[in-house]
């Protein structure tokens, strides 16, 4: 009887570590935009984590608010219906108001030099833990590129903002007082809701990256697109910490090895993507518009000077802002 037990035992074990071996997961990731550098990245990652893990980890990247809404969306991934969401930054806020730092304008001088801060090894794990407490965490940070306003009055001069109902990506205050310092009115909408309020007038401009312009035919409301002087879209891959503490210790450290590298690999295509749809939107009877080197000063002295202000009240939002003002200095 004994023996029968032993064998027993042995065989329950054995077929306990074949199903953990077999076991597989599926990862969904949500995004609000397409054919951007959000899908490049999933395309990367996807490639890469599924072939590293054998098949382990199954990865559904869900384009175009497919899954829902960004608010939603953020919420599905903080209570895991979701595994990841990569919108833009300010919509973590409500959640964590340390994301608010992404939008501090000035930080970055272009593009390229965006990728290299977010690459740094001390702002990565300065920034590791933001939204920790709300059970999501950032596997990968994505630089989308300038900001850009869309306006059916074409912004030209810093006097042109005055008046305006204009969309930011955000309702945190690092999103709406340096438009107020302008004149304009802010308001924080979903992606989603723009195109509609753009075609009916509800608003009179709209912030965003380049991307979201011509994927979404935007050149059909209106056609003078302004480019933000030290401003750019900052999407971090957002995932829910108990869905990559489920995985297993050798797993989950895969999932954020692949996240980090598909990072890295879409720096060039990010940067090409912004000069490409540049071309659509002239293509399509659209106007690009830069802010003369006076009138971007005027511009910057005007949305920096609400700083101090805003993180001298968050010793975290300062301590984050910081690092990313060191790692600039070091990647310029």
């Amino acid at each position: 009887m004994t023996v029968f037990r032993s064998l027993a035992a042995g065989a329950a074990a054995l077929l306990c570590a074949t199903a953990a071996q077999a076991q597989t997961y599926t990862m969904k990731i949500s995004s609000p935009t397409v054919n951007d550098a959000s899908q490049e990245w999933a395309k990367e990652f996807k490639a890469g984590i599924e072939a590293r893990s054998g098949g382990k980890i199954k990865v559904e990247f869900y384009p175009a608010n497919q899954l829902g809404q960004i608010p939603a969306t953020v919420e599905g991934t903080a209570m895991g219906t979701i595994e990841a969401v990569v919108p833009a930054s300010g919509f973590f806020i409500g959640l964590e108001p340390r994301f608010q730092v992404f939008d501090a304008p000035g930080l970055f001088k272009d593009q390229a030099h965006a990728q290299r801060v977010f690459a740094d090894p001390a702002v990565r794990k300065q920034l590791s833990t933001l939204g920790n407490s709300k059970g999501i965490e950032p596997i990968a940070i994505v630089p989308h590129g300038p900001l850009l306003l869309l306006s059916h009055k074409p912004i030209r001069a810093v006097a042109d903002f005055k008046g305006q109902k204009i969309r930011v990506p955000g309702a945190a205050p690092l999103q709406i007082e340096p438009f107020k310092k302008l004149g304009a009115a802010p308001v924080s909408m979903p992606l989603g809701e723009v195109l509609s309020a753009m075609q009916n007038r509800t608003i009179d401009g709209l912030i965003a990256s380049a991307t979201v312009f011509t994927a979404f035919k935007y050149y059909d409301v209106a056609k003078g697109l302004t480019t933000l002087p030290g401003s750019y879209l900052i999407a971090p891959v957002m995932a829910n910490r108990n869905f990559l503490k489920s995985l297993g210790p050798e797993l989950e450290a895969m999932v954020r090895d692949e996240a980090f590298k598909a990072q890295q690999k879409i720096q060039k295509f990010a940067i090409e993507d912004v000069d490409r749809t540049a071309g659509v939107w002239k293509k399509n009877g659209g106007e690009l518009i830069e802010l003369s080197p006076a009138e971007s000063k005027a511009y910057l002295d005007q949305v920096k000077s609400v700083l101090p202000d805003l993180l001298s009240k968050n010793a975290a939002i300062k301590a984050d802002f910081d690092a990313l003002s060191a790692a600039a200095e070091r990647a310029n």
